[in-house]
């Protein structure tokens, strides 16, 4: 892709605390996984990955250069995707699974043993990818203020209803354990400041003890960032603020030309 692609000037490595986790994983290793340091689908994996203790050699490449190594894996040049066995593994709503069955003895297990709280995973895995992740570039790149005001409330009622699913006592999705809903949702929320920086009214969370009818569930859920935020896994996986602030300005202009953003902007599905 060419270099004056408006995406292809990122900063080309990763910093701060997520810095240093990478260069813990420099070293070849038969688990390959090909990263974007910006990028919250791969983070996701990044997440798990240190979560579970998996050995693997952190490779950070500019998807909007696509280098030869990621294509000859994924044809479609995205992050996250792993080398495993020489064998290409992408998706990232769909690694988190993979990797608890490739490595069955690492722990913490990210999805529970029983039936019914597999399937009420895998529905708000779901729920993440076709209401938050699309409710999310959709409220950041709104650009007037009545399409901005209907953004934001329709992405607040999709956060209320996930904090609605919530095990009541957390302070995770499940309870006391981190999960795979957690490790799917967290990097979105970590990147929540981008509404309180770029746009007017910011996210809209009410205030501890302004939430009205709806503060308990609010309360909820500002216990389950609180706890997200800081767990060891998401803190160090995460660069410096100043970084991603180019990244989510275009997101915020609508300018935005990752495939998620062009997808969205066309009234498509997320890819």
């Amino acid at each position: 892709m060419s270099n004056n692609h408006p995406d292809a000037n990122i900063h080309p490595e990763a910093t701060g605390p997520a810095k240093a986790t990478a260069k813990a994983h420099f070293a070849p290793c038969d688990l390959q996984f090909y990263s974007g340091w910006f990028c919250p689908f791969a983070q996701r994996v990044w997440i798990a990955l240190e979560e579970k203790g998996i050995q693997y050699q952190y490779i950070e490449v500019n998807p909007y250069h696509k280098p030869k190594s990621l294509l000859d894996l994924n044809p479609r040049g995205l992050v996250p995707t792993l080398k495993w066995k020489d064998k290409p593994v992408y998706e990232s709503s769909v690694l988190i699974q993979f990797l608890e069955e490739a490595y069955p003895h690492h722990s913490p297990k990210l999805m529970p043993e029983d039936p019914y709280l597999r399937w009420k995973v895998r529905v708000w895995t779901d729920f993440i990818t076709t209401r938050i992740v699309p409710g999310f570039v959709r409220f950041l790149g709104a650009q007037d203020e009545k399409l901005l005001e209907e953004q934001r409330e329709e992405f607040l009622g999709h956060l209320k209803e996930i904090a609605k699913a919530m095990d009541p006592e957390g302070p995770f999705f499940l309870g006391r354990d981190f999960g795979a809903v957690d490790v799917m949702l967290a990097p979105w929320a970590m990147r929540f400041w981008a509404f309180d920086h770029f746009k007017k009214g910011g996210l809209g969370v009410p205030d501890k003890g302004k939430g009205g009818e709806d503060e308990e569930v609010w309360e909820r859920w500002r216990k389950w960032v609180e706890a997200v935020k800081e767990r060891r896994s998401v803190k160090e996986t995460m660069s410096e603020r100043e970084h991603y602030l180019p990244v989510y300005q275009r997101y915020a202009d609508d300018k935005a030309q990752s495939q998620l953003a062009k997808a969205l902007r066309a009234g498509k599905a997320v890819p």
